[in-house]
């Protein structure tokens, strides 16, 4: 997919619209997005917090064998950051979209 580099769009900061450059960030994965969420449950074990009788909603669902499982997506999100050339403030596009594979032109 084509799009063009340097876009006209409304910049929250300047409250108008002006000449926007466009860059496509790179997605983080989990870890790197939420480094605290990995360890939390762990520490939760540490703490005391997950004991006594019960599953603690861990075993609440079917085994997997009785899911629907998808195929894997084949392309990720798009993550635009729009960098305002007036104030020069960057701020990321509301909704992704889907595609393979983007051109900037």
């Amino acid at each position: 997919m084509k799009l063009k580099k340097i876009v006209k769009r409304y910049c929250p900061y300047c409250k108008k619209h002006t000449e926007h450059k466009v860059t496509l960030a790179k997605k983080k994965g989990r870890n790197a997005a939420h480094p605290i969420s990995r360890g939390s449950t762990k520490r939760l074990k540490r703490r005391g917090q997950r004991r006594g009788a019960g599953g603690h909603g861990k075993y609440s669902k079917p085994a997997v064998g009785k899911w629907k499982l998808a195929g894997k997506k084949l392309s990720k999100k798009t993550d635009f950051r729009y960098t305002c050339k007036e104030c020069n403030k960057t701020h990321a596009q509301a909704k992704g979209f889907r595609a393979k594979r983007l051109e900037f032109v």
